[in-house]
């Protein structure tokens, strides 16, 4: 079967056959046979956005929670598709599966410095899998195809569809959609027989193993596989940064995030290991800064990753294994037999246990309860009240790196953070897009005052579309990070440091909002109870101690002698 259609129909039709569920996307005239075809798509809800960038960090949270791709639609060429740039950088470092679509000139318009041109194949090619740009009507089609399987394939990641304006106006004759099934593929590599019992033999010799669990079983939702191996081995197992979902809060052999970034006990396991599994992770900056102060040299390292590149990139390996990290977990439990180290590898166990819980006991015991409000008694209260089922959105910045190892994930794939860039202004948007995708979901996005003023225009878009989340502000009116780093390395010679904001409160209630205001810490559980109760889009305003920083990054500041 054939049919007459223009090329923006064909957009949409080729969207329908991918079972997408939501655009986020702002109007521009450059995609209007687009928007016009969407006009009759009732199996697909458009999101309008303010801003292209935060509609790309809503698709980024889309395509996380749901695990399929989040899609993005800048109306105009131009200013419109130069605004996804930031946005497909950190889904880029996310590896998240976003689909982004931009209008572009007419072609007989190319290179005539035309309105709004801009090289917009050369723009994106760096900051996404892949980049196209759609030559004629007719092949529409076969480039969506293309480009979500693309961004669905391991590794993940987004990618880039510029449309043309003659393109998406030209009539073609379209033959059916095909269905995903039928052009994608459904299966992942496991593990050579010979290295997983090379694998499983080292680690049942282990006095001291430990799994590092990374991004392979997190965005896999492999938990299960992964804690059946530790339980296997009955050894601890610890998060890479910005993972600390990846395994459930309660499970006796969880030992957190590990690294420069985590907590004492999980990084001290890491440095004092004899063999390290590591699963699904790069061992990169964040887990490691490059550096065996963060990792034990003389451990022997076995690393499981499905993309080749990354085995043994950082880090010298014993066994390199090309692998889907659950498939080889469950391959190397199939594989184990008895340990020949036991007694040692129980009495390393028992022991971090306890390091564990008194840890756990000592965070709540020495968290500073006084006014102003101090970060350890914010989190402490955020414990105490955050729902277990919560989705917890991130920013970056210096309040939100201390929260990732400071908040109890229950439920695994409930952390959503822009560690690998970075992005101040990510949070917010980003817990629409994950509340779109798991409506059912309770979802809390903390942001510091800076990071929530470049983006709180998205109230309207949360208010128009009923996209209740609770958005806490952690407000210490300054660019905390940069601030610290002032203080420490620059004798306190503040310049570009201090914010000023509105009360965000007020400010949402005047977008149709609810907004909650803690100026003491006793007030912020009783606010944040309040604001997952109201039925609506909620902003909860937190006043915390400016003076209250914390240089995350003192490596980057050796050269001043800090």
């Amino acid at each position: 079967m054939t049919q007459m259609m223009s090329g923006g129909q064909a957009a949409v039709e080729a969207l329908r056959a991918e079972e997408t569920s939501h655009v986020f996307g702002l109007i521009g005239s450059a995609t209007m046979e687009m928007f016009d075809a969407l006009y009759d798509a009732s199996d697909i809800k458009l999101i309008g956005v303010h801003d292209e960038r935060t509609g790309t960090h809503m698709a980024d949270g889309f395509a996380r929670a749901s695990g399929r791709a989040g899609v993005v639609l800048a109306g105009q060429n131009g200013p419109g598709a130069t605004n996804l740039v930031t946005g497909l950088s950190q889904a880029k470092a996310a590896f998240s599966p976003v689909v982004s679509i931009a209008g572009m000139l007419a072609q007989g318009h190319i290179y005539r410095d035309a309105f709004q041109e801009v090289d917009q194949q050369a723009l994106f090619t760096p900051v996404t899998k892949k980049t196209w740009t759609a030559p004629s009507a007719d092949r529409v089609p076969e480039l969506f195809r293309e480009a979500f399987r693309t961004a669905l394939s391991p590794r993940m990641g987004p990618v880039q569809l510029n449309l043309p304006r003659d393109v998406l106006a030209a009539q073609a004759d379209f033959s059916a959609s095909s269905t995903p099934r039928s052009y994608r593929n459904t299966s992942v590599p496991a593990g050579q027989d010979g290295d997983i019992m090379r694998a499983t033999q080292l680690l049942s010799q282990a006095e001291r193993p430990v799994i590092i669990a990374g991004g392979g079983i997190k965005n896999t939702r492999g938990h299960a596989d992964a804690l059946a191996l530790a339980e296997g081995l009955n050894c601890p197992i610890v998060t890479s940064p910005g993972h600390g979902d990846a395994l459930p809060f309660g499970h006796p052999l969880n030992a957190g995030q590990m690294g420069p970034r985590g907590n004492a006990v999980a990084s001290r396991l890491v440095k004092e290991a004899d063999v390290i599994l590591a699963l699904g992770t790069r061992l990169g900056f964040n887990a490691t800064f490059y550096s065996y102060d963060n990792i034990n040299r003389d451990a022997a390292i076995i690393q499981v990753e499905i993309e080749p590149t990354a085995i043994a990139r950082f880090f010298d390996v014993e066994i390199g294994i090309w692998a889907d990290a659950p498939t080889a977990a469950q391959q190397m439990l199939a594989a184990l037999t008895q340990q020949q180290n036991r007694a040692t590898a129980d009495a390393w166990t028992k022991t971090f246990q306890a390091d564990r819980a008194a840890f756990l006991a000592d965070r709540d015991a020495q968290a500073i309860e006084t006014h102003p409000t101090q970060p350890s008694g914010l989190f402490k209260a955020l414990r105490s009240v955050l729902p277990h089922d919560a989705a917890v959105t991130m920013d970056a910045g210096t309040l939100c790196l201390q929260a990732t190892d400071a908040l109890n994930y229950h439920t695994p794939g409930s952390l959503f953070t822009p560690l690998d860039f970075g992005l101040v202004g990510f949070s917010f948007a980003c817990g629409l897009g994950v509340k779109c995708a798991q409506p059912e979901r309770p979802v809390v996005s903390l942001m510091g005052d800076g990071g929530f003023g470049m983006t709180v225009s998205e109230l309207s878009t949360a208010v128009d579309h009923g996209i209740n989340t609770v958005t806490v502000v952690m407000n210490n009116q300054c660019w905390g990070a940069e601030k610290a780093y002032q203080r420490d390395f620059f004798n306190g010679r503040y310049i570009g440091a201090d914010v000023s904001s509105p009360p965000f409160d007020k400010l949402a209630a005047l977008y149709g909002a609810a907004g909650y205001r803690a100026d003491r810490l006793s007030e912020v559980a009783p606010a944040i109870e309040a604001a997952l109760a109201c039925g609506k889009p909620a902003v909860v305003d937190v006043s915390v101690d400016p003076n209250a920083l914390y240089s995350f990054r003192r490596d980057s500041f050796k050269h001043r002698g800090g």
